[in-house]
């Protein structure tokens, strides 16, 4: 199982939200870059980054993006990268710039022949995020709820070509209070051949063996997990949570 390192950038700092709520924000360090090189030199094969400010607005932060760019440039690792990337020409710009994997939810959310062309044009180097609160698809940064289920959303991409997709479970996200198996298992029952990625309330070791044997014994296509404020708060660290992944896949 993959494990990526979040590193959510406002402001061109590295901070953690509680549920998404910009009114509950920690600043973790002035440096992102800094944080980033430590990830890699404890082991990460990838780093999650979020344009929180691009995620309000609705395209990405200048200041966040000259950030992300000193990232892949100077820790060479695979990013997949969201926040405010609401139409193609934001997913073809960051893939010029070099990150690997975008993530899409509300432009793919709004707009079924817009998500359906970046399927067919990029594959899986798009990922359809899945922001659930209560059950329901959340969109504009989290601010605004839609009526749809989360796992009718991604049986409808999956529909329409979607090729990946990263689930966070907002009540739980930077709660530190576990992850929500349940709402897991759904969406990964929904799509069983297309690789999802959980996020939102990893908190301890024994959150990761429970998603571990989730996916032994039901869900193979639970390809990876997101933590965030567990490595910052010094619950988790990045190489028990790789050792532990790595032991399980052995």
């Amino acid at each position: 199982m993959d494990i990526y390192p979040a590193i959510d950038i406002k402001g061109g700092k590295c901070v953690r939200l509680s549920q998404g709520q910009f009114e509950q924000i920690t600043t973790y360090s002035e440096d992102p870059v800094k944080v980033a090189k430590r990830w890699k030199q404890e082991g990460a094969q990838w780093l999650h980054v979020v344009d929180l400010d691009g995620a309000r607005m609705g395209s990405p932060n200048t200041q966040n993006l000259d950030v992300l760019r000193q990232i892949l440039r100077q820790t060479g690792l695979p990013v997949q990268f969201g926040g405010g990337v609401r139409n193609a020409e934001i997913v073809e710009r960051m893939l010029r710039i070099g990150v690997s994997r975008v993530i899409a939810g509300t432009a793919v959310a709004n707009d079924p022949a817009l998500a359906e062309s970046l399927f067919l044009m990029y594959g899986d180097r798009v990922a359809v995020g899945v922001d659930a609160r209560d059950g329901r698809v959340a969109i504009q940064g989290w601010v605004q709820s839609t009526d749809e289920n989360a796992v009718t959303f991604v049986q409808r991409m999956a529909r329409l070509g979607a090729q990946r997709f990263i689930f966070t479970d907002i009540a739980r996200d930077g709660m530190l209070q576990g992850v929500n198996l349940t709402a897991v298992a759904q969406i990964t029952a929904a799509v069983p051949q297309i690789p999802v990625i959980a996020s939102g309330g990893v908190t301890s070791l024994q959150d990761l063996d429970a998603l571990l044997h989730l996916r032994a014994t039901g869900a193979p296509n639970l390809e990876g997990i997101i933590v965030g404020k567990a490595l910052y708060a010094g619950t988790l660290t990045l190489p028990d949570l790789l050792a532990r992944a790595a032991r399980s896949a052995g």
